[in-house]
């Protein structure tokens, strides 16, 4: 089975919003379709755009590459707010970020808080101090 791993590292300080890609062949996991993807969920919204950060990118895809062996969706526990995401077949960056939107009926925006399910993915994407990103895509060993 191969499986695709995509984490998406958005940084929860003021301002800084950060992700990093690795660079495949397939154009839909390009650096510029994860920014547009993430972009269009917070136009939504109403809040600030995203620009890609080179340095978070590394680290993300630094840590995809640890986790290449076991696949196992685990946070890095690092300076960063972090996505993961995983799929089968073309699981694309797009499919991923929209996956996490799709937490959107989960979240109230009266309360902050998530209502019947799950909404977390859904408010890194859309956080509101976050300014730049960084994303990895790794396909993982097994």
């Amino acid at each position: 089975m191969n499986f695709s791993r995509i984490i998406s590292l958005l940084i929860i300080y003021p301002l800084i919003d950060l992700n990093f890609f690795a660079h495949i062949s397939i154009s839909q996991n390009s650096p510029q379709y994860f920014l547009d993807a993430h972009n269009k969920a917070r136009a939504k919204v109403g809040v600030q755009p995203l620009v890609w950060n080179q340095t978070v990118a590394a680290y993300a895809l630094n840590y995809a590459h640890k986790r290449y062996g076991d696949c196992n969706l685990e946070h890095s526990q690092g300076p960063y707010g972090e996505n993961l995401a995983e799929g089968y077949g073309r699981f694309s960056s797009v499919d991923a970020v929209n996956m996490w939107v799709g937490e959107k009926s989960c979240y109230d925006y009266g309360s902050n808080s998530c209502v019947g399910g799950e909404c977390l993915h859904y408010t890194q994407v859309v956080w509101r101090n976050s300014a730049h990103l960084g994303c990895a895509r790794v396909q993982c060993h097994n």
